[in-house]
């Protein structure tokens, strides 16, 4: 048997007498194992946390030096965080290269929240009760975070939680995703071991789903910060009515293009965002609406562009789209496309698996809204194309969904942009760029079934991870 990579709970190594194999989705390579913890590990490592608590956060010029040392970390070790990702979630190592990038960003951003956040001045005299007062709020830290991170960015989004926690001055304890938990527990051991963050303020347990619930209803956990899918999300908000719950949950996003759009932009940005990494992000491109006086035109260049894509092995740098995370993820997605050709939809490209078992990247024109491919979040690599005759049409069909994270439009009227910017019904829209962008100092989140909050360092800390407390000091005037 490979060696066991330990959970860490208050800066040690914890093992159990179980353990599971974490495997590579793309050649089924076993690449380590891992302790299979229980409610009691979950429990000891809250405990741990809530210690931390209430002794108190190290000041903030320190949790800033930690964020920044953490940074500094793994952009020197960035090959060995890259080639994690790369083996244990089948990302192509030059977009696993991105993430570990992205991730010394948001420790960097985190370090600079650490650093300025504050209060506000209250004008107590604007009444007269207020008379002789001087009123202010400071910001503290909520108390434990739970973290719970998903399979398809096992460092960027473990780090989108962890490092705005130890900027508000908040411990945490984290389940990582059972798929990818290796990354998770690497990046554990930098924060200790290499940027100096105290042990027991970043507490990892690699435990079942089943044991998880018990992070969740924890009476000590103040705050519960989760990405994953919307009916594992909102039944943990059900479960813990009393707690913080901040979700980042699905999502099927939207692009129309215009009739007047750089149409080579359009096709490069859907081809970018609808299969990197397989498909495999909350914001990938996935329903695109094209005017029907260019869809030729544009799905001419979208198939070219799409064709060019190289499938295979996560760890050649010429890959561009690789194995989902599971066979079972694959056989899905596969039956969706089945589903959608049945109902009358016709298969471009794609829709097959090569010698590896890799999906191949599909493309299907006369997609209906009805299909699973239009209706639910695909999370695959595939692009339905519809066709519409003016913006309202256009407009209707994207917000035609459960679902509001991110979508976007291709136009050169920068009106037009404007107006879809107020139409489009989701947090955030994009014009002439994928929905699929993001960079990791701004608020991240959506609506309705695609979650509550916001991340991004400066929000998360804000929304999440602390409260704002009065505080009032009466003058003596003698």
């Amino acid at each position: 048997m490979s060696e066991v990579t330990p959970m860490r709970i208050d800066g040690e190594a914890v093992t159990t007498h179980d353990t599971d194999e974490v495997r590579s989705p793309f050649d089924d390579r076993v690449l380590g194992h891992v302790p299979v913890g229980t409610a009691a590990e979950v429990d000891r490592a809250v405990e741990v946390a809530l210690r931390r608590h209430r002794s108190g956060a190290p000041p903030a010029h320190e949790r800033a030096a930690v964020l920044d040392r953490a940074a500094s970390a793994i952009a020197s070790g960035s090959e060995r965080f890259a080639r994690c990702i790369s083996d244990e979630a089948a990302k192509p190592i030059t977009a696993a290269r991105t993430e570990v990038a992205r991730c010394a960003d948001t420790f960097r951003f985190a370090a600079a929240v650490a650093r300025t956040l504050t209060g506000t001045t209250v004008p107590m005299d604007a009444s007269g009760a207020g008379m002789d007062k001087f009123g202010f709020t400071i910001r503290v830290p909520v108390g434990v975070v739970g973290a719970i991170s998903p399979f398809n960015f096992p460092l960027n989004l473990v780090a989108h939680k962890v490092a705005p926690a130890i900027a508000a001055g908040c411990p945490v304890v984290l389940k990582p995703a059972s798929a990818t938990p290796l990354t998770a527990l690497m990046l554990a051991e930098l924060l200790e071991q290499e940027a100096g963050l105290p042990p027991g303020w970043l507490n990892v347990v690699t435990v079942p789903g089943s044991a998880a619930g018990r992070l969740v209803e924890h009476p000590d956990v103040a705050a519960i910060s989760f990405t994953g899918s919307p009916g594992v999300g909102w039944s943990i908000r059900e479960r813990a009515p009393r707690k913080r719950v901040g979700l980042e949950l699905g999502n099927n996003a939207p692009v129309i293009v215009h009739h007047d759009a750089d149409l080579d932009l359009a096709a490069r940005q859907v081809t970018k965002g609808g299969y990197a990494y397989s498909g495999q992000t909350c914001i990938s491109v996935q329903r695109v609406y094209v005017h029907e006086a260019v869809v030729e035109d544009f799905t001419d260049r979208l198939h070219s562009s799409v064709e060019q894509l190289v499938v295979g092995d996560p760890a050649d740098d010429d890959t561009d789209v690789s194995a989902l995370i599971s066979a079972a993820e694959t056989g899905r997605v596969s039956s969706w496309i089945d589903e959608a050709t049945q109902g009358g939809a016709q298969l471009l490209t794609g829709g097959d698996l090569d010698a590896d078992g890799v999906l191949r990247p599909t493309i299907l024109t006369g997609v209906r809204a009805e299909m699973s491919v239009c209706s639910e979040e695909v999370f695959g690599p595939l692009v339905g194309l519809q066709t519409y005759r003016d913006t309202d049409e256009a407009f209707a069909a994207a917000n035609d969904t459960r679902y509001g994270l991110q979508a976007a439009m291709f136009t050169n009227d920068l009106s037009l942009g404007l107006e879809a910017a107020h139409r489009l019904d989701f947090g955030g829209v994009c014009i002439n760029e994928a929905p699929t962008f993001r960079v990791d100092q701004m608020p991240y989140g959506g609506v309705r079934d695609s979650g509550n909050t916001r991340e991004g360092p400066a929000w998360a800390v804000r929304e999440m991870m602390t409260e704002e407390r009065m505080v009032v000091i009466q003058r003596d005037r003698g």
